[in-house]
């Protein structure tokens, strides 16, 4: 490029192996926003204008284009600003700025410092310098809602968010909202008559344009229950929910105690109650949807009152007492029963050492135990008084077809409330047969297939993390492990999802994907995951009991697109996934291009909104006396993800069959979303793909410590010397066992001690071959080491092959000895004039010399000289002899012997 102009553009790279260019960084403090190249310093100076800013700044790197101009200001200011006086200077430097440069030159967010971190050697420690917090950044200045709708949106988030007030202009996902609140947000418009699909509140976030949105939604009108107290038979007419004949309605009724008068209603299953009934169906033995529960109780009298309670919250919820019937019925049905009353068993524990809790568990283990669908309620109590404390113990099932997360939180603080004295405070309980309706009256087939085709039509392989394949399992081979994020990341994902209005699921399921991805070798991955369910569940969806949650597909790309993208990519696919929360599994699968049987996805993430179960027992007068002492549940699936977020924290629980770690996918989990923080934060444009999934502990194990291969092996022994080390440590074990005949270890050393002598004295020579051609037998054997004692390297020739084989792999290897029988049909060794050792002779001419062992100094070997020479097969041309030396047997047996082991 002589003569042509070269510009210095200050990037940093290097190229890397596969030929391209990797971005560093730069190497001045040059920024580049939406394009345009920022010298930092234009900015400083600019704000040094301002009276209220000290002479001294610092600037990180920019983030992503869409989202911001500047990443962040450093400022040092001399005086002592409180939180509420920093924000209003922080809009006074963004408007100082707004005024004298370009929108994209004016930063996003200011940070209050008293002095700037330093080095020991006195200079800016960039490293140090804290990443800014909500209050840092210049949002727009307040703007107070505007009309009646936007006015009573604003009332709602502020007593849902727990904030002082709310502007049009804020974002329902930066100040702390999520999908358990969106419900709550729903609920709260219907009371008011302002419906909206939940779609548009995770699409349109911000509060005025939210406002706008309100009142375009019609909620599905719920059939009236035809079935009344007075009714004395029940007819096709009267079943809105479920199509069903004559003869199958009098099915169900003969499966119900008091017939047509103890039944409140009949409906269909929702879409996730059919696969979890086709497991139970499918499982031989025990049920992987069985919830297991267990508290402890100060004496038998509290534990009285705690089942009344329950059973008083089974009177009012009718989930709590439906049966399920499918027998003889052209499809499932739940039936409600008016009456069920609660199923307590009593039982006796041993008196042993042990935890009587966990011999309740053992005995009551949902891998082998099973309760009845067809008789409720499927909430069923064992008892027992724990020998030695005295306390009585209680283990609860609830079958997953009634309940899920969300029903367990919702009952137990019912419970609380009976026992509390404030019974006549709770809500009026909320059908089931709401959420039936919605799933089947709801969005249409034709609406989630169209939907699920332009997600998943090009989906053709299943994305099976580990090798994971089984889907039908019952979960007993799976293990479990639990961890609690560290609190700074957890703050610093509340604090991305917040800057970028999306919700912490977002995140959440972005770096779950990452896993699968990596874990499975592919850049599309399909898992499901768990929705909430409650979105379009009807009015009091978010107080009601039931099985509200479904799993579906998501879908995400791992590529090549950056983080921030990715993020925003994601919240926008799980926002409209949320339209289909009632679609069925079946359906979302045969949109794909996997093919049945095989499963579409065989990993769940279960993000759920968590309060602590039984939050409170023992810290009233009424409760003192209870403990909770855990829970557990299990699903089909072979790998299972919880994120339990409380609001303050995150919480991983991994569900994984052996032989996979649970705890390492927790700690996969970790690992990703740390990059996924540090990369919104830094670089967000790093590339998806990148985010790696090994924690440092791990990956200095696979790339180091495997690597370790230096290792000791008898590099200097001579493959019989290393024979002559076992003589000399066994002499009398048995070393050859042929047909009846036995040698020892001594025997068969001194006889090729003395063929050994014997051939040296012919004249074998170092590297010299000897040809050996014998029938399996121990004369083979000790001709074989006598060769190797004597120096000479044997080549072996099988008595099957041709004449013409055995010549030609004589003629090119051209041994001068060759030990065989005299009565040998093949000629070759006489027409060469070869010497012939006859090794089966009744008496042998060597039988008088020494059975000591050769010296291979004396004979100027070392394990560099031959040992043998063996011929290829030839089925490619002419057979190849190859050269083995004693060295390269020796770590060849070395390693066959060390590592052999490893797979028997």
């Amino acid at each position: 490029m002589e003569g042509d102009r070269l510009y210095r553009s200050g990037d940093l790279g290097r190229y890397l192996p596969d030929g391209n260019l990797e971005f560093l960084g730069r190497n001045d403090d040059q920024v580049k926003i939406r394009g345009f190249r920022i010298e930092p310093g234009e900015i400083a100076t600019r704000l040094c204008e301002h009276a209220g800013c000290a002479m001294r700044w610092w600037w990180r790197a920019p983030t992503a284009p869409a989202t911001s101009t500047c990443r962040l200001c450093r400022v040092w200011t001399r005086g002592r600003i409180g939180r509420r006086g920093w924000k209003r200077a922080g809009r006074r430097l963004a408007a100082h700025l707004g005024g004298r440069l370009p929108d994209y030159m004016v930063p996003a967010a200011f940070v209050r410092l008293d002095g700037l971190p330093l080095t020991p050697n006195g200079k800016l420690d960039r490293q140090a310098l804290p990443a800014p917090d909500d209050d840092a950044y210049a949002r727009t200045a307040y703007e107070a809602p505007q009309g009646e709708v936007e006015t009573a949106l604003a009332e709602i988030w502020a007593e849902l968010l727990g904030v002082e007030r709310v502007g049009r202009n804020d974002n329902f996902f930066e100040l702390g909202g999520h999908s358990l609140l969106a419900v709550q947000l729903m609920e709260r418009l219907r009371r008011l008559s302002l419906g909206v699909e939940v779609r548009t509140l995770f699409a349109r976030p911000v509060l005025a344009d939210l406002a706008a949105s309100l009142g375009s939604h019609h909620e599905v009108a719920v059939p009236a229950n035809l079935i009344t107290e007075h009714s004395t038979a029940i007819t096709p007419q009267m079943l809105p929910l479920i199509e069903l004949a004559q003869p199958e309605i009098d099915r169900i009724v003969a499966t119900v105690p008091g017939g047509v008068g103890n039944i409140q209603d009949i409906y269909g299953l929702s879409p996730l109650q059919d696969g979890i009934l086709f497991h139970h169906l499918l499982a031989s033995r025990g049920d992987p949807y069985l919830l297991v529960s267990q508290m402890a109780f100060a004496d038998r009298g509290l534990l009285e009152r705690y089942l009344g309670a329950v059973q008083q919250v089974v009177d009012r919820h009718d989930i709590l007492r439906t049966a399920f019937v499918w027998e003889g019925l052209s499809s499932p049905a739940q039936v409600v029963w008016r009456k069920a009353v609660l199923e307590v068993s009593e039982v006796e524990l041993d008196d042993c050492d042990g935890s009587g809790a966990d011999e309740l568990r053992r005995r009551f283990d949902p891998r082998q135990y099973r309760i009845d669908l067809g008789r409720a309620p499927l909430l069923r109590f064992v008892i027992a008084r724990e020998p030695g404390s005295g306390r009585w113990l209680l283990l609860q099932l609830l079958h997953h077809l009634i309940g899920d997360h969300t029903t367990l939180e919702v009952m137990h603080a019912e419970v609380r409330a009976v026992l509390d004295g404030r019974a006549h405070e709770l809500a009026a309980p909320q059908p089931f047969r709401n959420l039936v309706a919605q799933a089947r009256l709801g969005v249409d087939a034709k609406a989630h297939e169209a939907f699920f085709q332009e997600q998943l039509a090009d989906i053709d392989e299943p994305t099976m993390p580990f090798g994971l394949s089984e889907v039908r399992g019952d979960g007993s081979g799976s293990r479990e492990a639990r961890r609690m994020l560290p609190q700074a990341l957890n703050d610093r994902l509340r604090q991305q999802a917040r800057r970028l209005g999306v919700s912490l699921a977002s995140l959440c399921h972005l770096a779950w994907g990452q896993v699968m991805a990596l874990s499975s070798g592919r850049e599309q991955v399909v898992f499901g995951t768990v929705l909430f369910g409650r979105m379009h569940a009807g009015a009091g969806a978010d107080r009601a009991l039931g099985l509200f949650i479904n799993t579906l597909p998501v879908r995400l790309d791992l590529d090549g697109t950056g983080v921030e993208a990715s993020v925003r990519t994601t919240h926008a696919r799980l926002s409209e996934l949320l339209a289909h929360e009632h679609a069925s599994l079946a359906l979302a699968q045969r949109c794909s291009g996997v093919a049945a049987p095989a499963p579409l996805f065989s990993a769940l993430l279960n993000y759920r909104h968590n309060t602590p179960a039984m939050a409170g027992v023992g810290t009233s007068d009424v409760l003192s006396g209870m403990e909770w002492l855990g829970s557990e549940e299990r699903t089909n699936y072979p790998l299972t993800l919880s994120v339990e977020d409380s609001g303050e924290a995150l919480g991983l629980t991994a569900q994984v069959v052996e032989p996979i770690s649970a705890d390492r996918v927790c700690g996969y989990m970790q690992q990703v979303l740390e990059q996924l923080a540090e990369a919104l934060e830094h670089a967000p444009n790093r590339p998806v793909r990148n985010l790696d999934i090994l924690p440092a502990a791990e990956r200095s194990y696979l790339l180091e410590d495997l690597n370790r291969t230096a290792a000791d092996y008898p590099s200097e022994r001579c493959i019989h010397e290393l024979f002559e080390q076992q003589v000399r440590r066994a002499p009398e074990a048995v070393a050859l066992v042929h047909e009846d005949e036995e040698l020892s270890y001594g025997e068969l050393n001194a006889r090729a001690n003395r063929l050994a002598h014997h051939l040296i004295a012919l004249g074998v020579r170092p590297d010299q071959p000897v040809a050996i051609c014998l029938e399996r037998s121990p004369a083979m054997v000790v001709g074989l080491l006598a060769i190797l004692k004597a120096g000479g390297a044997y080549l072996p020739l099988d008595p099957a092959y041709p004449s013409a084989r055995l010549r030609q792999i004589v003629e090119d290897a051209a041994p001068r000895r060759f030990a065989m029988p005299p009565d040998a049909p093949h000629s070759a060794p006489r027409r060469l004039d070869l010497t012939v050792v006859d090794l089966e002779t009744a008496t042998p001419a060597w039988a008088d010399q020494s059975a000591d062992d050769p010296d291979p100094r004396a004979l100027g070997l070392s394990p560099r000289h031959l040992a043998y020479v063996i011929y290829t097969s030839g089925s490619t041309g002419t057979p190849k002899g190859v050269m083995v030396e004693h060295r390269g047997w020796s770590i060849w047996g070395w390693l066959r012997s060390g590592f052999l082991r490893l797979f028997k």
